[in-house]
């Protein structure tokens, strides 16, 4: 409870410096920038966020009905969006996923299986974001979408790096069981000599219990590769229609760009998102959009798709998350 009151006064604290960076030349001028939005178009935009989470909710939908055959398309939506909340508040988006196997295991899935499911989702999850940054990096080599900026240049080869390192790991974690046996043993081990952990033997025991459960869970998860390709595809339309917010909203302020050109500085904006420790990224996210968009909108129009895009696809996901979270399991079939 008092990381999570930490994190919020974090969030608020760079959201307020942000906000004044961003409007402290020609604020008035934004203001009106932020007024004349045409709403149709701002619905819309609200829109692609809602199919966002749909899809990442059908996602949860064919991982889970493996072991849980009551779960329905339905629970994977609203477990999708009451996660955005803890997406949210804790750096690197850590918070996510151990609010979905908490959850999943008041269903009644152990939690070796759960933890699976959650590390399917979340390498098919890194798998689409990959493949499209691939694309974004392709297209702008050959269309020159981007400016050559060296220090953007390396941020976005950074990211990259750690988003391809954290799939490794992943894989390491969901198929190496003797990398993983060692890993926790020693873990055990070193607790035990400093008197957090009293009981060694026992714990080595249910780690060895939790290990097998693990590793037998994940090797039936892997082993429909038609439905892991599935869910990769269904990332990558999730992810693809997020892109997409700021070409909705720049249509909205009578501003029309390529949307491969959107999809493009969009990829290359969350490339750089798993290397900013603050919650949500903030501050970094920011600095990202308004670089890489600024080659097709400036100024004021500039200031307020981003400050848009901001609401929409992370402030949004915080209070439909808070939402969700406060109706009661009995409502929401989690």
């Amino acid at each position: 409870m008092k990381n999570r009151k930490r994190n919020i006064f974090i969030i608020l604290l760079i959201s307020l410096v942000v906000l004044y960076f961003v409007f402290k030349d020609d604020p008035v001028e934004k203001i009106k920038c932020l007024f004349s939005l045409n709403p149709i178009w701002l619905l819309v935009s609200f829109s692609l966020m809602f199919v966002y989470w749909i899809l990442k909710g059908i996602v949860l939908y064919y991982i889970t009905r493996k072991i849980d055959k009551t779960f329905t398309i339905k629970d994977g939506i609203k477990l999708m969006i009451s996660t955005q909340l803890f997406h949210s508040i804790t750096p690197f988006a850590s918070g996510g996923q151990p609010w979905q196997i908490y959850k999943l295991k008041k269903r009644g899935v152990p939690v070796g299986e759960s933890t699976n499911m959650v590390i399917e989702d979340f390498i098919a999850y890194q798998i689409a974001l990959i493949l499209l940054g691939v694309l974004a990096v392709l297209l702008n080599h050959f269309l020159n979408i981007i400016p050559n900026t060296s220090h953007l240049r390396y941020l976005v080869l950074i990211g990259f790096s750690m988003n391809m390192l954290v799939i490794i790991l992943l894989f390491i974690v969901a198929f190496s069981k003797k990398w993983n046996k060692k890993i926790i043993d020693f873990t055990i081990k070193v607790l035990y000599k400093i008197k957090i952990i009293k009981d060694k033997k026992k714990m080595l025991k249910k780690s060895e219990k939790f290990i097998n459960n693990f590793h037998g869970g994940a090797e039936i998860l892997f082993s429909d590769k038609m439905n892991f390709i599935r869910i990769i595809l269904l990332n990558f339309a999730a992810l693809t229609f997020q892109y997409l917010v700021p070409f909705t909203l720049m249509l909205g302020l009578g501003v029309f760009v390529n949307p491969v050109y959107v999809v493009t500085c969009s990829a290359y904006v969350m490339l750089i998102d798993s290397m900013i420790p603050t919650p949500g990224s903030t501050g970094g996210l920011e600095y990202g959009f308004m670089s890489f968009f600024k080659t097709f909108i400036k100024g004021s129009k500039l200031s307020a798709v981003m400050i848009v895009w901001r609401v929409i696809t992370y402030y949004f996901g915080i209070i439909m998350g808070f939402i969700f979270i406060n109706v009661k399991d009995k409502e929401v079939g989690t």
